[in-house]
């Protein structure tokens, strides 16, 4: 089984859009898919079908109920903050083991499991781990989403290197494009390769048309070697 970690440089830019992607994109092609969505914070602020956990429940083509949702995520948290504060807030604390061990144990049989971190790479999860120690615990790539705004070009290289000195192989970076954004996505992405050399770098335009989504959604695929 293949193992990715979803990732990014903030939050609100596009992973469960690129884990939808990669959902759709793999399933089209016959592969087994396990998708997870482990912490989820602001939970209950919006319809289920509207959340992260339901967008991965509906692309994998699994109902919106409660035994699913507690299967692909089972930290879920009512105050939209990091982690560690929503959890504070609840007199819960994320126990990282149960989480690290969770991720491992799900998946047996499947073609590729793909995670889906939340927010930052940076992201504290309780009070010594965030969100770069549960990729490194898990010793799996990461793909990094980031945006197209103004400020976009640091907090990627940024995020990057953090995941490089903790030793995680980035397999690829995706430029998610910003409804903001100052310059063409093309040029964001030159600026990164000069300063990311080796790492595969894409972009995802937004919004998506259906016959853009498939498309793009096969070329990840490819790319990713999934």
């Amino acid at each position: 089984m293949k193992r990715l970690f979803i990732t990014s440089s903030g939050t609100g830019i596009g992973k469960t859009l690129v884990m939808r992607l990669l959902i759709e994109g793999l399933r089209s092609r016959g592969r087994t898919v396990d998708a997870l969505k482990p912490i989820i914070s602001g939970w209950g602020d919006e319809p289920i079908g509207a959340t992260d956990t339901g967008i991965i429940l509906t692309a994998l083509g699994r109902s919106l109920d409660d035994t699913n949702i507690a299967d692909i995520s089972p930290w879920r948290f009512a105050e939209p903050l990091s982690p560690d504060m929503a959890a504070r807030r609840e007199g819960r604390a994320l126990d990282f083991d149960a989480l690290i061990e969770y991720c491992r144990g799900c998946g047996d049989g499947a073609d590729v499991q793909l995670i889906e971190g939340v927010g930052g790479v940076l992201v504290p999860l309780d009070d010594r781990h965030t969100v770069i120690d549960w990729v490194s615990a898990l010793e799996c790539p990461a793909v990094l989403v980031v945006g197209s705004y103004l400020g976009t070009i640091s907090h990627t290289l940024t995020a990057a290197h953090v995941l490089r000195d903790a030793g995680v192989a980035l397999a690829a970076v995706i430029v998610s494009e910003s409804e903001e954004a100052p310059v063409p996505s093309a040029e964001t992405v030159a600026t990164l390769a000069r300063f990311l050399p080796g790492v595969a770098l894409h972009v995802l335009p937004r919004p998506l048309d259906a016959g853009t989504r498939r498309a793009r959604a096969d070329d990840f695929v490819d790319a990713l070697g999934l």
